[in-house]
């Protein structure tokens, strides 16, 4: 219950849906009722069993049921004659045909009110998932298979609008429904519809231990889900691997053993969500005959009560439409176990705070002007220690490059700038001041990063070199491509700076790929850079060219190079030595070599990962 009125809180404001949704259902109902009412004296004019009084004068208005009824009387009257009782039905027609529209109008217009607080519900939901994701630390997404967040922002939120959003379709409507369909029918014969509404009780606890069941299974049925789709990913991006090694079968049976597990709770998961349309039914027939029974006894008795034929006949027609609001509102409990279930998995994922956050009152900060330094900096992952105590003193304009073996803590230097991660012991300063007190996206707006992979998106290359900037202009653009060594070959391209690369940018060769993050830096223009190994996964022809694009981008910037090639690193203003989390050398190129220790052997080695 408390994850459903969660739920509901996505369609607050209620009062934007309820009132002009309570409108159309209450006229909609009323035009629904007046349409079944007709049915009487329509089957009195066939039947040959008019009886009503004939009224001359037309009744002053009061909002009451003998009014309608005596106004009725009177226009009937107009054309009803028992030598013309055809004028008399068409009367009745009439009227049915008008109240049917009339219904149909009304029901439609509550149905667009559902839709738009349907659509606006899981508008707001995607929003939340994705602003709330989009502020996470990158260990929230170590922590996480993709798979199981694409299942979240995707099948569970869609699984809301299939079931939750539904459900409260009909609760807000059916109930409604119901009670104005047995105020009608207490108002026919209180006897009868006392005798059967004794049944709607039964009905209700068997669809309330179907429910039951369905949330049990609906758990593990969206897991399996999440499964599916982290391997489907997988597979996708790690085709030439899976290729290159044969490996084709393995992920195939991988694939289908999962899919089996779903495919097998899904089954039984279904079938029980399904016994409860027929349950419903049954008892609804089971009901039926009873009340013809019962209803037959009462008519064909003297002491009927005022209970006609024809007036049975209408009863059981009113009764008949109880049922199907009755299934849906059967029907919507058990499927709404399932969404609850998709619920709870989108409120975990929403309930997850961001790690990294801004302190009350942070600073604003725009310029970088003296110095950038660590101070004692330790840093864990998971109990593990990748950094320890760690004291490091970059200065405006310099170049500083990080080498060390794999795992030895380079690129956890470089995410602790932008506070990618935070550290958990020691501070990192931007002139004096610790950076955890500026405004998040200020700090981060100072620098500038391009990493090993170049991470592109399936856009435009004008919106990738621009990504962010909707002002860019196509000069400036232009320019950064030049910069970065990419325009010649970006005007070659079938639409300029207006072709799309396509998924990560696959339609582009890994030179080009990395040339365009480069760009993207340069358009940025940050006075901070940090280079992770951007050369590194390239060929010597594009290295170069990349190489060439990385030494006129860290001209007059302060910049962090995680050291990949000797050429990159050697005129560095210093060179940081990293070992198990420590600096254990440091100087410049000559001098270290000198020193004949680690930094040496990675050279002779030429190992800088």
């Amino acid at each position: 219950m408390k994850t459903f009125k969660r739920l509901l809180n996505f369609a607050t404001p209620l009062r934007h849906y309820v009132p002009e949704l309570m409108t159309y259902t209450f006229f909609g109902i009323i035009f629904g009722i007046v349409n079944f009412t007709m049915l009487i004296p329509m089957l009195q004019v066939i039947f040959g069993q008019q009886k009503m009084n004939v009224v001359n004068t037309l009744p002053h208005f009061t909002l009451s049921v003998e009014y309608f009824k005596t106004a009725f009387n009177y226009y009937f009257y107009q054309f009803y004659t028992p030598a013309t009782p055809l004028r008399g039905l068409a009367f009745v027609c009439s009227i049915i045909v008008l109240s049917t529209i009339l219904a149909n109008f009304f029901r439609y217009m509550s149905a667009r009110v559902l839709v738009r607080m349907r659509m606006n519900v899981l508008e707001r939901m995607r929003n939340r998932l994705y602003d709330n994701l989009t502020h996470q630390s990158l260990d929230f997404f170590h922590n996480r298979q993709k798979g199981e967040i694409l299942s979240v922002m995707t099948n569970d939120v869609q699984e809301i609008e299939a079931s939750v959003i539904s459900s409260i379709q009909v609760f807000l409507r059916d109930p409604f429904i119901i009670i104005a369909y047995f105020g009608v029918l207490f108002y026919m014969s209180w006897t009868l519809t006392l005798f059967t509404i004794v049944f709607f009780p039964i009905s209700g606890f068997l669809i309330s231990y179907i429910s039951k069941r369905l949330k049990q299974k609906g758990y593990f049925s969206q897991e399996m889900l999440g499964k599916i789709l982290n391997v489907s990913e997988e597979t996708i991006s790690g085709i030439r691997i899976i290729q290159s090694f044969s490996s084709e079968g393995f992920m195939q049976r991988k694939f289908a053993a999962i899919n089996r597990k779903f495919s097998a709770v899904s089954k039984s998961m279904f079938n029980q969500r399904e016994m409860a349309s027929p349950i419903s039914e049954m008892m609804g027939v089971i009901v039926i005959v009873i009340l013809v029974m019962y209803g037959g006894q009462l008519v064909l008795s003297r002491d009927n009560a005022g209970l006609t034929g024809p007036s049975f006949i209408v009863y059981l027609v009113f009764y008949s439409q109880i049922l199907n609001p009755a299934k849906n509102i059967s029907s919507a409990l058990t499927t709404l176990q399932r969404g609850i279930v998709a619920g709870e998995r989108i409120f975990k994922l929403l309930d997850e705070p961001p790690h990294i956050t801004e302190r009350p009152n942070a600073i604003p900060v725009s310029h970088f002007n003296n110095r950038l330094v660590y101070e004692n900096v330790t840093f864990k992952y998971e109990q593990q220690n990748v950094l320890h105590r760690v004291n490091l003193a970059i200065d405006k304009g310099h170049v500083i490059a990080l080498v060390g073996k794999s795992g030895a803590g380079k690129s956890t230097m470089a995410d602790l700038l932008p506070r990618f991660y935070d550290v958990n012991e020691g501070r990192i300063t931007l002139d004096g001041q610790d950076i955890r007190d500026f405004k998040l996206n200020d700090l981060r707006n100072l620098m500038g990063m391009v990493s090993q992979e170049a991470i592109l998106f399936n856009d435009t290359v004008f919106n990738n070199i621009a990504f962010g900037q909707t002002d860019a202009k196509l000069e400036d653009v232009i320019q950064a491509a030049k910069i970065a060594n990419a325009h010649e070959f970006i005007e070659q391209l079938e639409h300029g700076y207006d072709t799309s690369i396509g998924d990560r940018g696959m339609k582009l060769s890994g030179g080009q790929r990395q040339r365009l993050t480069i760009a993207r830096a340069v358009f940025k223009n940050p006075p901070i850079m940090i280079l992770d190994e951007a050369t590194s996964a390239l060929d010597t022809e594009s290295e170069k060219l990349v190489q060439e694009a990385l030494d006129k981008l860290m001209q007059n910037r302060t910049t962090i190079v995680i050291a990949h090639r000797l050429s990159t690193i050697q005129y560095a203003h210093e060179i940081i030595v990293m070992d198990k989390g420590e600096i254990v050398e440091r100087g410049r190129h000559d001098d270290l070599m000198a020193l004949n220790g680690i930094y040496r052997r990675l050279v002779e080695m030429q190992e800088f990962k």
